[in-house]
């Protein structure tokens, strides 16, 4: 069973990691110029230097009510507002977003090999992508991911399964050292 004191280590642990995270800049927000959705992402967080501030609610609505900014972030400012959807998240105060989907889709295995689009990305598989996007965080990030993604399997029996693989396929291998192995305080990255 997961207590309050579990949430509260790995959240501050997601805070320590991503402290030094650099602010993209406002002119780095959307990582798309198709669609309406990626201008009012750029629209709505355009200024939002301190992801700490970031109010759950606005979070999970953001842009204008979609709910979809994880899915249109740059790849700079997906790494900047994660930590802040995660926090939300443990909270229990996301209901349209969900920051789990994006830190495994791709690495399940049931869409590792499938191509993102061949007529516009050739044989790019959304693996590509997802390695691609996530090559952004450093080990302590990587490592303070793991630690949600643990937790989130253990609070959510239906994202467990995927949750299992990507851990599997992807998360567990960024939080190794080569050389030592995981860092000494990863809960379970060396499964």
């Amino acid at each position: 069973m997961i207590e309050k004191g579990d949430r509260e280590k790995v959240k501050s642990r997601i805070r320590a990691a991503f402290a030094p995270t650099p602010y993209p800049g406002d002119w780095c927000l959307r990582g798309s110029s198709e669609g309406e959705e990626p201008y009012l992402l750029e629209k709505e967080f355009k200024g939002k230097e301190d992801w700490q501030s970031l109010g759950a609610e606005f979070l999970d609505q953001a842009p204008d009510g979609y709910g979809s900014a994880l899915s249109f972030f740059s790849d700079e400012a997906f790494h900047f507002y994660l930590p802040a959807y995660l926090m939300a998240d443990m909270d229990g105060l996301l209901s349209l977003t969900s920051p789990s989907f994006h830190l495994t889709h791709g690495l399940r295995d049931a869409d590792r090999r499938q191509p993102v689009n061949p007529a516009r990305y050739g044989e790019r598989t959304w693996y590509d992508q997802a390695c691609f996007r996530f090559s952004m965080f450093n080990r302590e990030e990587a490592a303070a991911i793991v630690a949600y993604l643990e937790l989130k399997r253990e609070l959510d029996e239906f994202e467990r399964p995927g949750i299992d693989q990507a851990l599997k396929n992807y998360w567990y291998g960024r939080v190794k050292d080569p050389e030592t192995g995981p860092p000494a305080d990863t809960m379970g990255a060396d499964r």
